[in-house]
């Protein structure tokens, strides 16, 4: 079994979502936005606000790991420095609890959950309820990206690791398997 805390980071809105893998299943645990512009107006209050609660639901729920988004580049530099602020107070909330971090591209968290790297939001939503069994559409695009992170994380972590980055080191590692001539 494994818990895993998928976070969708901004300074205005801050999606989560925790999913439980068993065996060859997920089963959504707790989704939900946390909407730091309502609470406050002020930017360290927002990201006071975000990491408070995400502490609450990681208390709650006990992730073993938690899933980001990897930081992509944008235009608009103020945009992209509250972005980071945010998902810095998000990162603080799991650092603190000693949960392992893990990091998707955009590309491969998309390609991961509905097979194609340039899926649109729609997409996406659509294959995060149909994979979790999610009746009703969350409200917030922010939701259905958190849990898609969470799903990517379950997803990659299946795979078998790399054996080897060279013939060189595949021939240190298994001698008895090269023929001699």
């Amino acid at each position: 079994m494994l818990i895993v805390l998928g976070i969708d980071p901004g300074s205005v809105i801050c999606g989560y979502g925790v999913i439980e893998k068993k065996k060859n299943s997920l089963h959504v645990i707790e989704y939900g936005v946390i909407k730091a512009k309502k609470a406050h107006n002020e930017l360290p209050n927002r990201l006071k606000e975000i990491y408070q609660r995400l502490l609450k639901v990681i208390e709650r729920t006990k992730p073993e790991v938690a899933a980001f988004e990897s930081t992509f580049y944008s235009k608009n530099v103020q945009s992209l420095l509250k972005l980071a602020h945010a998902r810095a107070s998000a990162m603080l909330a799991v650092a603190m609890n000693d949960t392992k971090i893990s990091e998707y591209s955009p590309r491969e968290i998309k390609k991961s959950v509905t097979g194609k790297g340039s899926a649109s939001k729609e997409q996406v939503q659509f294959m995060v309820k149909t994979l979790l069994n999610i009746k009703e559409t969350p409200e917030f695009y922010d939701v259905t990206d958190a849990l898609a992170v969470a799903i990517c994380h379950c997803l990659k972590s299946e795979l078998p690791t790399k054996q080897s980055a060279s013939w060189e080191e595949f021939i240190k590692k298994n001698p008895e398997r090269i023929a001699s001539v």
